[in-house]
């Protein structure tokens, strides 16, 4: 398996993306953001994604982000989509000249959380590797490519059979960036079987 752009599909399709067989350049619009419910109340559906399915229940997505991120929320990374309640996205969130913010959402059953690290708010790339055991997943990420940190391990209540994963940027206030995806890559899982 391997990420084919030309098997993948939109949701909530930008205005301004250029597609190519190894690099994607989306164009954020203001207004647009993932989340559900949890503390602040609202629920935003709107951030563009494009996605692959499969049913392949082992396996690691990995894929290098570039931004020019500049006002609060922007945002671009990996994703899991199955629907508006149960979804997974990790990206680097900015928050303002000082820090942003590295992060995950998982949301179940209409619910989202939000586990975050601070990091200086000069770095402009981030790599990104999610692996996929069954129903439990594993987000991992990279300053270079290489040395891969653990974020978070999930479980993901609507991700047992058939999900769509793939990468989406957005901006949740009155700003746009251009967000460049590269390095694509689908190998075997990556995430090792516990001892």
């Amino acid at each position: 398996m391997k990420y084919d752009v030309e098997r993948c599909f939109w949701i909530n399709e930008p205005k301004e993306y250029v597609v190519q067989e190894n690099r994607i350049i989306i164009k954020t619009e203001p207004g647009t953001d993932f989340w559900q419910r949890t503390y602040y109340g609202f629920r935003n559906d709107s951030a563009p994604a494009l996605l692959m399915k499969t049913t392949e229940r082992y396996f690691s997505f990995g894929v290098k982000t570039e931004y020019n991120s500049k006002q609060r929320y922007d945002q671009c990374g990996v994703i899991l989509y199955q629907n508006s309640e149960n979804w997974f996205k990790a990206s680097v969130e900015y928050e303002n000249e000082g820090y942003q913010r590295l992060g995950s959402v998982v949301t179940n059953h209409g619910y989202s959380d939000w586990a975050t690290t601070d990091i200086p708010a000069e770095i402009k790339t981030m790599y990104y590797r999610l692996s996929r055991r069954e129903r439990d997943y594993c987000i991992e990420a990279s300053y270079d490519g290489a040395a891969y940190t653990q974020m978070r391990i999930f479980h993901l209540f609507e991700g047992g059979d058939e999900i769509q994963f793939g990468i989406y940027a957005c901006s949740p206030e009155q700003s746009s960036f251009q967000a460049v995806f590269s390095q694509f890559e689908v190998t075997e899982c990556q995430w090792e079987t516990h001892q």
